[in-house]
């Protein structure tokens, strides 16, 4: 996160953790030091900010690569047929609780939660815990050792970890419990290592879960994953790709203190949240889709691809910026479209016009430089940047923003055309779509 002080200067500071309603003493002393832009100084906050808790934000593209996921690994549409879910952290949990109150919401009777653990209890059931307690405790912030035993099925247990076996099934869910896919969404670093990954499969010697989207950070470490793919078969979603939509929310928030007042947010809070999480679910899907292009298509674990996209992004970012810098202010101004196209909705229309005058333009420049070549990867995968060498890739971004354009045309010209059949039309369209850019630049 940065700040802009009035004389230029700028400070990075981190996301704010377990706000209170009343927080913001890191915003009071930014403001009390003369910086522009004080409410930029932390992101989460309880009023002009967005909570991360209470709009869910880190599980939102969670559950977005979990769905990618199951239809990609398991073969499962999770919005048509039955599929089971275990997972670590309650249900007063930010990435836990939110996650089992999406689940619900996207897939309904689909889905049925069979292994919950958190530092209270263990519950499980193999048919299913109850959906509408569990939705209350999740309403009411309340932990897993609070969970009505009058609510579990003939076949759920409910293991309070107050003693020392129920300290020990509690330890034990995510690797005893079977499920389709595993959300560690809470728990210690580490709890899956390079000395008991074992446990993670049962007495076959098979997966208890085939597929792991990771939620919270660190709960696997990178030798453990690598163990589960390449001897168990297990596919596992990277922490730093599956619950990025958090760090990505906090950038918003920061733009949203370089643009408008306070009062300005406050006033249309509403749609400028739903806003930040169709942008949160649109940037979680075209990762993950991408994620498992490459992972079909190249030999690999999934976590390799998502450093390989992550550093990718990087590179093709920190290339094109060093050539940015160099262009006159009114070529910068032709490309502050990119800057309105990544924005939420509501704030693009609120404040594009004041993108000049508040934000710093070494701020615009690495907005213009990471959504290109974000865009460019997502749409053409990690080899046409590799393929690229680094001091031609600022050239033939800018490149690709014209190309793109005129696709565009002809895909508009195309679609007006007459005397092509509905089916052809949608084929001819989709090769455009696909190719289109890459045949323009001649670049394979």
């Amino acid at each position: 996160m940065f700040l802009d002080k009035g004389d230029g200067g700028s400070k990075a500071v981190a996301e704010e953790r377990r706000v209170e309603a009343g927080g913001g003493v890191g915003v009071q002393r930014a403001a009390k030091r003369g910086y522009r832009n004080p409410s930029s100084f932390m992101s989460s906050k309880p009023k002009a900010g967005i909570n991360h808790k209470e709009f869910g934000v880190t599980s939102e593209g969670v559950n977005v690569f979990l769905d990618v996921a199951l239809r990609e690994v398991l073969k499962i549409d999770p919005t048509k047929e039955s599929f089971t879910v275990k997972l670590t952290g309650g249900t007063d949990g930010d990435v836990a609780g939110n996650e089992i109150n999406i689940l619900y919401r996207e897939y309904g009777d689909n889905v049925k939660i069979v292994g919950l653990g958190d530092h209270t209890a263990a519950l499980e059931d193999p048919n299913g815990l109850n959906r509408e307690e569990l939705l209350r405790l999740f309403r009411a912030a309340l932990p897993l050792d609070q969970y009505d035993p009058s609510k579990l099925g003939a076949t759920g247990e409910l293991h309070k970890a107050d003693t020392d076996e129920g300290a020990r099934m509690r330890n034990t869910m995510h690797n005893r419990v079977k499920a389709d896919a595993f959300i560690p969404a809470g728990g210690r670093p580490n709890t899956v290592d390079i000395n008991n990954w074992k446990q993670f499969l049962d007495e076959e010697g098979k997966p208890t879960s085939g597929l792991i989207v990771e939620g919270a950070n660190l709960f696997i470490t990178a030798e453990a994953r690598q163990k589960l793919f390449e001897e168990a078969g297990v596919t596992v979603v990277k922490d730093s790709s599956a619950n990025k939509a958090g760090v990505i929310c906090s950038s918003y928030e920061i733009c949203a203190a370089m643009l408008l007042s306070e009062q300005e947010f406050l006033d249309n809070k509403e749609e400028i949240v739903a806003d930040v999480l169709k942008k949160l679910r649109y940037f979680a899907r075209v990762e993950a889709e991408l994620l498992f292009r490459e992972f079909n298509n190249y030999p690999g674990a999934l976590p390799h691809f998502s450093a390989l996209i992550s550093d990718t992004i990087n590179v093709a970012t920190d290339a094109i910026r060093e050539e940015l810098v160099k262009l006159p202010e009114e070529e910068i101004d032709l490309l502050l479209d990119l800057v309105k196209t990544h924005l939420p909705a509501k704030m693009a229309d609120m404040a594009f016009d004041r993108l000049r005058t508040n934000v710093p333009e070494q701020y615009l420049i690495a907005a213009i430089a990471s959504s290109l070549a974000s865009k460019i990867v997502y749409a053409e995968g990690v080899n046409f940047v590799k393929s690229q060498p680094p001091e031609n890739l600022s050239a033939l971004a800018l490149k690709y923003l014209e190309a793109e354009k005129e696709i565009a045309s002809l895909e508009k010209a195309l679609d007006g055309a007459k005397g092509l059949k509905g089916d052809v039309k949608e084929e001819v369209l989709d090769l455009l779509k696909r190719g289109g850019v890459r045949s323009k630049l001649n670049v394979f």
